[in-house]
C-alpha cells in the first residue's frame, strides 16, 4: 500500500470543506467517473437520459462515488476499474433517490423540482429501474465476483431498508434500535459498499477491506442521523428541499423518538395526531421543533451521530498516514457540521 505524507495541515483542512478538497485532489479521477456516468445514461429512448440527467446533472456532492475513488487511491490503486465502480455506486444512489421521491411524494430534490414532479411518477420509477440495470451492467463488466457480491448485496439491503422504513412510518412505538436498523440499511449500506470496493480493486487483504467497510458504515449512520436533524433545523435553500419533509411524511426519526421518550400526556397526544394520523402542517411543525428543543432532542441525536463518526475515524487506524486518509477523517467531522 502506498503511503504519502499529509500535505495539508489540520487548521487548513478545518477551514475548507473537506469534500471540496477531496474532490480537487481527485479531480482527474472524478472527471473520468463523470464521463462514465454521462455515457452510461445514454439511451435511444429520449426520456431516459432527459430524466436521469435532471437529477444527476443537478449536482450534489457525489459523496458516495468520491468515497470509492478515495479509498482506492488510499490503498495505492493505479488502474481505472474504480471509475466504473464509482459510477455504479452513483447509479445505485440515484435510482434509490428517484424511487424514494415517488414513495415520499416529494416535490423538491437538491433545491429543484424533483424528477417525479416534472416527469411523473411512472417515468421516475422506470428510469430508476434503468439506472439500477446500468449499475449491474457495470458490476458485470468489472468481472470481480467480490465486487458483484458487495454491490449487489448493498442494493438488496437498501431495498429492504426502504420497506422497513414504511413499517416504522406513522408508528410512534418505533424504538431507537429499529431506527438504527432502518438507516443502516437504507443509507449506510451503500456508504460501506462504496468504501469496501475501493479496497477490493486495490487487492487489499480482509483486514483493510473490513476497516474501509466499517468506516463507510459508521460514516453513513452518522450522516443520516445528522440529515434527520437538519430536516428540522436547516436552511431550506441549503438543504435543497423543504424543511420538515420527514415530519410531514410521518417518518420516525431520532429527534422524534427522543421527544416521545420524554413527552407528557398532552405532548404525546400531539405526536399521535401529527405522526399516527398524519395531521401535520407548518404550525404543527413549529410546535414539534419546540418540543424537541425543550427536551434537547436535536443535541441528543447529534451526540449519537458523533459516536458513529468517531467509530468511522477509529476504523481508519488500520490504514497508513496519507493525505487522503486525513481528508476522510475530516469528511467524517464534516457530516456532523455541514449546513447542506
Amino acid at each position: 500500500m502506498a503511503a504519502n505524507p499529509i500535505k495539508q495541515n489540520t487548521s487548513d483542512q478545518k477551514m475548507i470543506n473537506p469534500l471540496t478538497t477531496l474532490s480537487d485532489v481527485l479531480k482527474d479521477d472524478m472527471k473520468a467517473v463523470n464521463t462514465v456516468i454521462m455515457s452510461k445514461m445514454y439511451s435511444d429512448v429520449a426520456l431516459i437520459p432527459q430524466l436521469a440527467s435532471h437529477l444527476i446533472a443537478a449536482g450534489g456532492k457525489r459523496l458516495r462515488p468520491l468515497l470509492t475513488i478515495a479509498t482506492a487511491k488510499l490503498c495505492g490503486y493505479e488502474g481505472n476499474r474504480h471509475h466504473d465502480l464509482a459510477a455504479c455506486v452513483e447509479f445505485i444512489h440515484t435510482a434509490t433517490l428517484l424511487h424514494d421521491d415517488v414513495v415520499d411524494e416529494s416535490d423538491q430534490r437538491r433545491g429543484k423540482d424533483s424528477a417525479n414532479q416534472v416527469f411523473g411518477n411512472e417515468a421516475a420509477v422506470l428510469v430508476g429501474d434503468f439506472l439500477f440495470s446500468r449499475a449491474f451492467q457495470l458490476m458485470v463488466k468489472d468481472g470481480s465476483l467480490d465486487v458483484l457480491r458487495i454491490l449487489s448485496n448493498a442494493s438488496a439491503v437498501i431495498a429492504e431498508g426502504e420497506v422497513m422504513q414504511l413499517t416504522t412510518a406513522n408508528n410512534i412505538n418505533t424504538t431507537y434500535d429499529q431506527y438504527i436498523e432502518v438507516i443502516t440499511a437504507k443509507t449506510a449500506a451503500l456508504f460501506a459498499a462504496a468504501c469496501e470496493v475501493g479496497g477490493v480493486v486495490a487487492e487489499q487483504d480482509g483486514t483493510i477491506t473490513k476497516a474501509l467497510y466499517d468506516y463507510g458504515l459508521n460514516l453513513g449512520i452518522a450522516f443520516q442521523i445528522a440529515d434527520d436533524v437538519l430536516d428540522y433545523k436547516a436552511d431550506p435553500e441549503k438543504l435543497g428541499k423543504s424543511i420538515g419533509d420527514d415530519f410531514k411524511e410521518g417518518k420516525m426519526t431520532l429527534p422524534i423518538i427522543y421527544a416521545l421518550e420524554n413527552s407528557n400526556e398532552d405532548e404525546r397526544s400531539f405526536w399521535t395526531d401529527v405522526i399516527v394520523n398524519a395531521a401535520s402542517d407548518d404550525e404543527k411543525l413549529q410546535k414539534a421543533i419546540e418540543i424537541c428543543a425543550k427536551y434537547d432532542c436535536f443535541n441528543k441525536a447529534l451526540t449519537q451521530a458523533d459516536l458513529y463518526k468517531n467509530r468511522a475515524i477509529t476504523a481508519l487506524d488500520a490504514l497508513p498516514e496519507h493525505e487522503i486518509k486525513a481528508l476522510l477523517i475530516n469528511t467524517a467531522d464534516y457530516v456532523l457540521n455541514r449546513s447542506l
